[in-house]
């Protein structure tokens, strides 16, 4: 601890330790709570001066030290030497934030007499009244060794051992019963670590890139730094890092790397504890614009709290780079050592040793520079390779400046680039692997921009990067014969498609201009027309990939904010896609993409809504764009379907025209035939007395379960039911609102539970029933407690501004409202309330939630069943909107 540290922490805050003679058990716990209140006090504020945050970690390991040896000499002899205290874990190590825990260990002779178990209780009752959070074991020195020897975790904190107070011998004789040469072996030591640290990955989903990430345990964390102190110690006792420099484990510049993200990651937590109040290493977004602001960041045309996010992602990332190459140097010499060495040539530059890829001399690099793609290009191509020699690693590292305009235009980079892309094995591995070794950033400087790019939503479960090649694993899966149950008809597709790396470009590209100025979509049209034609594909490639690339979101905007089943909407897409080569790739890539963004995502419903749109284009491109479908002829097939289905159920000509006489022409084409035989059935089955009807039932055909409602219309009938269906935890991702001519509401709801999934509890389906009706006889009952769609914690730190906008579809002679808005308690209840207010009649709705966003599409009309095209009318609606919705 520096001298200034120590300065201020003493004298300027005054820490007179003399106080701490008081006479009274009460009068001494008050003063040892006011300085250990006034060390965190001292603390934050010698932090937000800009201390060194080396100084504040282990000048409160030093205060602490100086603490619980004074409420030690209250309770027991310091001279005593049967019983000795021993700070563990990163208090041994002299590491302690504000509110870390306190790791004690108390060292025993022997087993404790009564007299030692009443001054131990006491001590700890003590500590624990001071507030602190303290960790804490009472052994003996056959209690050390039977449990290390159990838990590789006591090990491990026994390893970090520092001795406070008590007996040197007794303290000495537990470092040497717990040592490498009596309990695990550096060999078996360093494999269960290494086992542990792949479990704790995976607990994080084996990315650093979460949006709310935790800086202690995550990949690249602080974790993975103390994983590599720990396998030093264990097998060279080296104390700090800066010894595996010494033993060439590490070059001063990596060790700088290492330090310089340490210190980063401790600064973040330091202020996470200060923010917080508590020990908290997660980033929450309920944390992320405070920390940024502390961190200085600004707002520019990147907001500061995802420029904050971003310098953490590098961060972590480059510790993942430096943690992969340091354990498999690790691997090299305490795993393989007794192993001989058994290299394989490969070609003139590369070969096999151990089965790991190395360099077979140092200078490969510098002799031809392209070799460096070609080490991801070998790892595909020989499947028997495990991984990259961590001396190959580090040499890729020193070499990335190599990558310059003059490599990149190097007509063997490209080809070895497109061969990567091309291989049927490996792609997903070895791009994740480019990115972690720097190299795709290197090779592709647009890809160096949304490296670690966050997006503060709830929507975005990843940065962009990580999004980006999730993209392309999705679509890499599809090609692979053991998954391909999960998505048959797109490994159907896949196989068809004549040229699949135009897809996985596209895919790599679709997000590239993400964080520039601009539409995303447009520039990264640009950037993969270039690369392609760069990089010696067709023209026609070119233009498949930049259609792509700029079009992929369309698919996805069309299935789930537009009526898909109007025919002119059907011909408008159809249109925009062309042909059915386009419609393949872009159904493919569309696929990928949402799965990629959030795990949450797809649901049956989108898998349903983004067939049904790939069915009707494929029948529309095969049917003629010169010939589109009308609507007529779409409500002509409904109906003599349905009329098909329903007269196989022995009804007559005549009950069915009775129902139909009221339906109108919006009803048959916004329903498929099996939909109005249904309909149909239920409405003749039930008699006036038994109105209304609600029905249930789930199919394939919706992804989802439907909801049929049949009731005489009313006032605040789609509020009533919404807040209702919301009450319920239900989903709601479709409203189909249509009134017939006897002004009944023939109104069809689909909905998904709590998971996404369609109800299947037949239980549940019947209390769903049973409380729509209860709720549409008792309107009062919609307004119990209405529930969100999303949890409150995000909610209240992720505000954004309502958007309406208003556009007039001339197709279908209807207005279509789309509100953008933060989801809420009972917001369809509102919407509800206003279409009400303002006259405004429902004919169809799409909901849609993405993260803290609900993103709602209302195709409406006015009283007199027309667009809205007066201004007055769409500013009434507006003002009544943001009036009730706040």
């Amino acid at each position: 601890m520096s001298e200034h540290c120590r300065h201020f922490l003493f004298d300027v805050n005054k820490f007179d330790l003399s106080l701490l003679e008081a006479d009274t058990h009460q009068t001494k716990l008050k003063v040892f709570k006011e300085q250990v209140n006034q060390l965190n006090e001292s603390l934050f504020k010698w932090f937000k001066k800009g201390s060194p945050i080396e100084d504040l970690v282990s000048g409160r390991a030093f205060v602490i030290d100086e603490i619980l040896l004074r409420v030690w000499s209250i309770f027991v002899d310091p001279a005593d030497t049967t019983i000795t205290l021993v700070a563990v874990g990163g208090y041994g190590r002299g590491e302690l934030h504000p509110h870390s825990d306190i790791d004690l260990m108390i060292l025993l002779k022997k087993n404790p007499t009564e007299e030692y178990k009443v001054a131990i209780q006491k001590f700890f009752t003590f500590l624990w009244d001071m507030k602190l959070v303290v960790g804490h074991s009472v052994r003996t020195i056959p209690d050390c060794k039977k449990e290390a020897r159990k838990d590789i975790t006591v090990t491990t904190n026994m390893m970090e051992a520092r001795l406070l107070v008590g007996s040197d011998e007794l303290f000495s004789t537990m470092k040497a019963v717990t040592s490498p040469g009596k309990i695990w072996p550096s060999e078996k030591f360093f494999s269960a670590k290494w086992e542990e640290q792949v479990r704790r990955h995976k607990k994080y989903h084996d990315t650093a890139y979460n949006l709310e990430p935790n800086i202690k345990e995550g990949p690249g964390g602080l974790r993975d730094i103390q994983m590599i102190g720990w396998v030093a110690k264990r097998h060279f006792d080296a104390e700090t890092l800066h010894n595996l420099v010494d033993y060439h484990f590490l070059n001063n510049k990596e060790l700088a790397e290492l330090i310089e993200g340490q210190t980063f990651l401790w600064r973040i937590r330091f202020a996470l504890h200060m923010i917080t109040g508590r020990s908290e290493d997660r980033l929450l977004f309920d944390y992320q614009k405070e920390l940024a602001r502390l961190f200085g960041y600004e707002d520019t045309h990147i907001i500061a709290v995802e420029q904050f996010m971003q310098k953490y992602y590098k961060t972590v990332m480059n510790l993942e780079r430096l943690n992969e190459m340091l354990l498999q140097l690790f691997q090299e010499v305490i795993l393989y050592a007794h192993k001989s060495k058994k290299t394989k040539p490969i070609n003139n530059f590369f070969q096999s040793n151990l089965g790991f890829l190395e360099v077979n001399r140092d200078t490969v690099f510098q002799e031809r520079p392209t070799a460096i793609l070609e080490v991801f290009l070998l790892l595909q191509t020989h499947p028997k390779l495990t991984g990259v020699r961590a001396s190959t690693i580090r040499l890729i590292r020193e070499s990335l400046y190599l990558i310059d305009d003059k490599f990149r235009q190097d007509a063997q980079a490209k080809k070895i680039f497109i061969d990567i892309i091309k291989q049927p094995h490996g792609l997903t591995h070895e791009l994740r692997r480019m990115n972690r070794y720097g190299v795709l950033a290197a090779y592709l400087p647009v890809f160096a921009n949304i490296v670690g790019r966050m997006q503060y939503d709830m929507f975005h479960a990843y940065t962009v990067d990580e999004h980006t090649l999730f993209v392309v694993r999705n679509l890499r899966r599809f090609t692979v014969p053991e998954f391909a149950n999960e998505f048959p008809f797109c490994s159907e597709l896949i196989s068809n498609i004549p040229k699949p790396e135009v897809l996985y470009i596209s895919g790599l590209y679709h997000d590239i201009a993400k964080g520039r100025q601009g539409n995303h979509s447009t520039l990264g049209a640009i950037d993969v027309r270039a690369f392609c034609l760069d990089h010696k594909l067709s023209a026609d490639d070119a233009d498949i990939a930049a259609w792509l690339v700029e079009n992929h979101l369309l698919m996805s905007s069309t299935a789930q904010r537009k009526d898909i089943s109007d025919p002119k909407v059907i011909n408008k897409f159809a249109s925009a896609v062309k042909d059915k080569t386009s419609l393949d790739y872009l159904y493919l890539l569309t696929v990928a993409d949402i799965r990629a963004t959030n795990p949450t995502l797809w649901n049956t419903w989108k898998d349903s809504l983004l067939m049904e749109l790939y069915r009707a284009t494929k029948t529309a491109l095969l049917r003629g764009l010169d010939q589109p479908l009308a609507q007529q002829e779409r409500i002509s097939s409904v109906q003599q379907s349905a009329r098909e289905l329903l007269l196989q159920s022995k009804l007559s000509n005549e009950q069915i025209d009775s129902v139909w006489k009221d339906f109108n022409k919006n009803y048959f084409l916004r329903y498929h035939p099996q939909e109005v035989s249904w309909h149909t059935q239920e409405i003749l089955q039930t008699d006036k007395d038994s109105l209304p009807i609600v029905k249930t039932r789930n199919t394939a055909l919706r992804g989802s379960t439907s909801i049929f409602i049949y009731t005489a219309d009313k006032d605040y009938l789609f509020a009533t039911t919404t807040a209702v269906l919301e009450q319920l935890n239900l989903n709601i991702q479709d409203a189909r609102i249509t009134t017939a001519k006897n002004g009944f509401a023939l109104n069809t709801y689909l909905v998904l539970d709590h998971l996404g999934k369609s109800v299947q509890d037949e239980t549940q389906l019947r209390h769903i029933v049973r409380v729509l009706k209860e709720g549409l006889v008792d309107d009062k009952i919609s307004t119990r407690n209405p529930i969100s769609r999303l949890p409150v914690r995000q909610h209240e730190f992720m505000q954004r501004p309502t958007k309406i906008t208003i556009e007039q579809d001339t197709d279908s002679e209807c207005t279509l409202l789309m509100l953008r808005t933060m989801d809420r308690r009972g917001l369809l209840a509102r919407v509800g309330q206003a279409f009400k207010k303002c006259k405004i009649k429902l004919l169809n709705a799409r909901i849609a939630t993405f993260g803290e966003m609900a993103e709602d599409t209302f195709i409406i009309t006015n009283n007199n069943n027309e667009p809205l095209s007066q201004q007055q009318e769409q500013d009434n609606l507006v003002r009544t909107l943001h009036q009730l919705l706040g």
